[in-house]
């Protein structure tokens, strides 16, 4: 890192500053790019993260990229709630494999209060293995984001998708500003954002721009800004979606890079499509998070293997994470909590 050329954290970006950043030529936008990366972060380290999803399927919102929408029959089979052990399990696995932060994903419009004692208990159990908690469930209110907070969740994710303008394109059951609130629920609760967006949906420049622009603008930039390169998935709304071309996605890291110089921007979902070049291109251009394993949620993900033969080619290596617990009293965390959860009635199906 080289902090003399850190540039200025800026929350007041104009569309037409963003635009003109889209429209620099390649090698400059991906050289300024680059030099706010080395700015900040290490350049040759990436932040590892494995998704995992509790609760599949069933959910009521109508979000047009989504398999999980119980509106669309894309073939998806529905599943409860996930035990909380089967959970830690999971967690367990990640960590082995290399991951720092565990995410979990469950596919509701906004959990149940019947739902948050498992969720909670999933967070400390997976904190106690020494790993960084994220979740993502849907809208939070400010209780339910208290809740999660005081169990330790580290991130929640909530993206915005889209711009402002395009979002009723792709969303009709949840508007942009109840996608802001549950953001402003989670910065009150003093947990960290994971928020960013998804491209190739048949939006504009223009729209990628405005959704960069919401975000930076924010008051606190998200820590972690996964931008996405849509999958699409046979059954939805956008499955015959035209592919958007790789160097308008490698755009988009570099912008979201440049106007966000100390947030983490995750090369997201869409990597099983990518060749190792445009991966490549991704890191260069300031991505520095990565989702990591067999899927990420329900679509395809690179084998995690894959990944680890990637970093090796060009010499990246995982970003750590402290723990300052040892082994011994992560484990005798983990027993009590699942002790105290009553295990056996963690199970009930939570798709209806």
């Amino acid at each position: 890192m080289n902090a003399s050329f850190a540039p200025t954290i800026r929350h007041d970006w104009t569309r037409a500053e963003i635009t003109a950043l889209f429209a620099l030529p390649f090698s400059d936008l991906m050289f300024q790019a680059q030099s706010v990366h080395r700015a900040h972060f290490y350049p040759n380290e990436v932040q590892v993260s494995t998704l995992c999803s509790i609760k599949t399927g069933a959910c009521p919102e109508d979000c047009a990229y989504c398999p999980q929408s119980a509106r669309y029959d894309t073939g998806l089979e529905r599943e409860k709630l996930m035990a909380v052990e089967k959970v830690i399990e999971e967690a367990k696995a990640a960590k082995a494999s290399g991951a720092t932060r565990f995410c979990m994903g469950a596919a509701w419009r906004s959990p149940k209060n019947k739902d948050m004692p498992y969720v909670t208990t999933m967070v400390q159990g997976v904190k106690a293995l020494g790993l960084e908690t994220c979740m993502t469930l849907g809208m939070l209110d400010e209780s339910q984001a208290q809740e999660l907070a005081k169990a330790g969740l580290d991130y929640y994710n909530h993206n915005l998708d889209t711009s402002p303008e395009y979002y009723g394109e792709i969303i009709t059951t949840r508007t942009y500003q109840d996608r802001l609130e549950t953001l402003s629920n989670v910065r009150k609760a003093g947990m960290k954002v994971c928020c960013g967006g998804i491209v190739g949906m048949g939006e504009e420049e223009s729209d990628r721009a405005g959704l960069l622009q919401q975000l930076a603008n924010m008051p606190e930039h998200p820590e972690s800004v996964p931008i996405n390169m849509l999958v699409k998935v046979g059954g939805t709304p956008l499955e015959n979606e035209a592919d958007l071309d790789p160097f308008d996605f490698i755009r988009t890291i570099a912008v979201a890079r440049i106007l966000m110089p100390q947030s983490h921007v995750r090369l997201s979902a869409g990597r099983e499509q990518m060749n190792e070049q445009t991966q490549a291109m991704a890191f260069l251009a300031g991505a520095n998070s990565i989702f990591y394993g067999e899927k990420l949620l329900t679509t395809p993900n690179p084998e995690a293997n894959k990944d680890m033969q990637l970093f090796k080619k060009l010499g990246i290596k995982p970003e750590a994470y402290e723990v300052h617990e040892d082994e011994s009293e992560q484990e005798a965390s983990i027993v009590h909590q699942l002790q105290e959860a009553a295990m056996d009635s963690m199970f009930y199906n939570a798709a209806k």
